[in-house]
């Protein structure tokens, strides 16, 4: 008990002297992007994913000419390269940091689906950093496989308030679960896994409940703000990971209430009181788990398969 006091009392501390200097602060300068055209809902027919990947490769054309227009010559590029014909995406928006949902893979023919959910700083800036993951993932996974790369909300930064609270989970879950629930009537027989990395751990298990998934993975998690799997109130299998080297082990898993607010996720997601089922992530960093050759990958491979990790 004291151990514990102690522990909650240094987290307030930092936390405290972390979010004072920065609650007041000004973000970077965001670039400016046009609104996103509607685009159909298009996922049961080769056809209809094709016109979807068509309509969001204009919609990055016209943000790629806007953000030469403000003369960010290196968001301009970034965009050239995501709208190459070899690329597919499922939706784009480029205002407010940036989103975006890119297939890699045939998702029309595909039996087995993983869509990877990312954390903290991951943004239009930083995105060749998340496909990269993802691509490793889908070498590993072969053909039959698709994996999605689901930019879907606006991730907060590392050194940012936002990334010790829930508040961005909560807003980007609903729409995580539309996007699974799009992919469960347009494949209703695939085997839909959600890989969740860092923060993206948190907003899969606020998108959890009822959620038509075969298994919820969570790695690099700090806490999911839940004190076990069982309050995910999902039939998914609930696995957790963390590597040998993972930083974030050292985080104080707490729930303080500061200011107005609830700092820290709680429990723990590879502690037995949690009840996930562990995988082996070997001795990667925090952002090693897609890394190719790497134990991590192996084991999420074999989840998105099916088989025992």
């Amino acid at each position: 008990m004291v151990s514990r006091l102690r522990r909650a009392l240094l987290a307030a501390l930092v936390t405290a002297s972390v979010v004072a200097p920065l609650v007041g602060a000004a973000g970077p300068t965001e670039v400016p992007a046009p609104a996103p055209a509607p685009v159909a809902l298009g996922l049961v027919s080769v056809a209809g994913l094709e016109h979807r990947y068509s309509a969001n490769r204009e919609g990055i054309r016209a943000a790629e000419t806007m953000a030469a227009r403000h003369g960010d010559r290196t968001r301009a590029r970034a965009l050239r390269k995501m709208r190459r014909p070899s690329r597919h995406f499922l939706s784009f928006d480029g205002r407010n940091g940036g989103r975006a949902v890119e297939v890699y893979g045939d998702l029309g023919r595909a039996t087995r689906i993983a869509v990877l959910v990312p954390g903290s700083d991951t943004n239009l800036e930083t995105y060749d950093r998340f496909r990269d993951g993802a691509l490793a993932l889908s070498r590993r996974l072969g053909g039959g496989a698709a994996v999605i790369g689901w930019l879907g909300y606006k991730t907060p930064g590392t050194v940012a308030p936002e990334v010790l609270t829930t508040g961005r989970a909560a807003g980007a879950a609903p729409r995580l679960a539309a996007l699974v629930r799009e992919l469960g009537a347009a494949k209703p027989r695939a085997r839909i896994s959600l890989l969740c990395h860092s923060y993206g751990t948190v907003v899969c298990a606020r998108a959890a409940r009822g959620l038509n998934a075969s298994d919820i993975v969570l790695y690099g998690s700090p806490g999911t703000g839940f004190d076990d799997a069982r309050q995910l109130r999902t039939r998914a299998t609930v696995w957790a990971g963390r590597g040998g080297n993972d930083w974030i082990g050292g985080v104080p898993h707490v729930r303080i209430p500061l200011l107005g607010t609830t700092i820290g996720f709680g429990t723990d997601p590879v502690s037995r009181k949690f009840g996930a089922r562990i995988f082996d992530a070997g001795d990667v960093g925090h952002s090693d788990y897609l890394s190719p050759g790497s134990t991590a990958l192996a084991s999420l491979g074999r989840i998105v398969e099916g088989r025992h990790a």
